[in-house]
């Protein structure tokens, strides 16, 4: 089928869209278009054609005007499938299944409940969230398919019109464990990914500086979410026991992670975040290193499963200290907890067998518009 992918809000590399969902469903045989909104132009990647929609002068007319442009490319292209993956698309979607035009709804997070966290003030937000849960709920009746990157999402949605597509990692991508011990290995803890204050950055650089009788370290990768953010951080007479690498390449995080004792995913009780599965708790794992996650239910079920890490609450840093001190006092098992990540991973945790559900919807949404 001739399948238009819209995400005009979000990078035109995102791992997820392109790399994963879009690669997948071309090599399954269908012609898949992209459509972006970034002004760098049009790109082929293997069999994935995408369409950059522009990128207009102001805040407001750079998000709505590549949506609308896209709007009107599905209708002059009439695809078999439109896939889109921004919420503020949520109109023009609805717009487009009234006029039968089969759509698939992508929800990468619990919306309603993100824009609470806004810093606009609670009238903002709170009317903001009411029409995203409106638009959410008309969606579900008018779209073909949502597909819902964590179960709790998906129990927003039909039952009969929802599958499953967690953002696990790509099997060819995954870092390869690093064969030095773990008792060989820097006292050193890491961190990759967007450093903001909701993952918990200050917590983090306080509680490696108080591991008692060690000279740990923790080691960011990552860009800080604003100036006021980092000279925050680095402000801290903490920021002494710490390593900043700034952006990283994959080839830099996979060296980066050879030297961990564990992996830091300890983001704090955000109502949205609770519900996410953040990629860099599974790079940890496929990396062979041993996770320090928060103890939220969703998270608690996999590293309890997998048995390949220590869960502690986020907002006291006193559990994050007593996590890292028993990594570093046990080496023997902090080795065996990654490689039981590890293993997890490659068994279960990784985009092959995800691919396999977003595959099949298609052919179920092509099959249903046969026999109609």
């Amino acid at each position: 089928m001739r399948c238009l992918h819209i995400a005009t809000l979000h990078p035109r590399h995102d791992s997820r869209i392109l790399t994963k969902e879009c690669v997948s469903l071309a090599r399954a045989g269908h012609d898949v278009t992209l459509l972006v909104g970034d002004g760098v132009g049009e790109e082929q990647l293997g069999n994935v054609k995408i369409l950059d929609m522009g990128l207009p002068r102001g805040k407001l007319a750079s998000r709505v005007v590549p949506m609308w442009r896209a709007m009107r490319h599905v209708r002059r292209t009439t695809p078999d499938i439109v896939h889109f993956h921004d919420p503020m698309f949520l109109p023009f979607a609805i717009m487009l299944a009234i006029m039968r035009v089969r759509v698939i709804y992508d929800v990468h997070e619990d919306y309603p409940r993100q824009v609470m966290t806004w810093r606009f003030g609670w009238p903002i937000r709170y009317t903001a969230s009411v029409v995203y849960g409106l638009l959410e709920w008309l969606g579900g009746f008018a779209f073909s398919k949502i597909v819902a990157v964590t179960p709790t999402i998906a129990d927003r949605f039909p039952p009969a019109k929802t599958i499953l597509v967690r953002n696990f990692p790509l099997l060819d991508e995954l870092h390869a464990p690093d064969p030095t011990p773990m008792a060989e290995r820097p006292e050193e803890f890491t961190y990759v990914g967007s450093i903001t204050e909701e993952r918990n950055i200050f917590g983090m650089i306080e509680a490696v500086a108080r591991v008692p009788g060690r000279r740990a370290r923790l080691r960011l990768a990552g860009d800080f979410s604003s100036a006021e953010i980092k000279e925050q951080a680095q402000k801290m007479p903490e920021w002494a026991s710490v390593t900043f690498e700034g952006w990283a390449s994959r080839a830099q995080v996979a060296a980066i992670l050879a030297d961990g004792r564990a992996g830091l995913v300890v983001l704090k009780p955000v109502p949205h975040e609770m519900v996410t599965l953040p990629i860099k708790l599974f790079e940890y794992m496929a990396a062979g290193m041993p996770v320090i996650a928060s103890d939220f239910p969703l998270w608690r079920d996999i590293v309890e499963e997998a048995q390949c890490g220590v869960l502690v609450d986020p907002t006291r840093v006193d559990d994050l200290v007593r996590a890292m001190q028993s990594v570093l006092e046990d080496p023997a098992e902090a080795q065996a907890m990654g490689a039981r990540g590890r293993r997890a991973v490659v068994d279960k945790y990784n985009w092959d067998f995800e691919a396999v559900r977003l595959i099949d919807c298609y052919r179920t949404i092509g099959s249903a518009s046969r026999s109609a």
